[in-house]
């Protein structure tokens, strides 16, 4: 699960398992495979690192727990 802001200032926390596409159109929009589309003011860079980052945790807790 990743935090967004969406464009109302919002924050929201989206299952980045369920990401298909992020696209800058200028704004970055986050289409899920449910075909769901989100608008935040994250860049597609910083989608592509919260994403990162969220599964190098998630990586990290299954080694140590093994």
């Amino acid at each position: 699960m990743i935090d967004v802001t969406k464009l109302n200032g919002k924050e929201v926390t989206i299952n980045c398992e369920l990401i298909e596409i992020v696209e800058e159109t200028p704004d970055t929009v986050i289409t899920l495979t449910t075909g769901k589309k989100i608008i935040v003011k994250e860049s597609r860079q910083m989608i592509k690192n919260l994403v990162k980052l969220y599964r190098k945790e998630c990586y990290s807790v299954t080694i140590a727990d093994n």
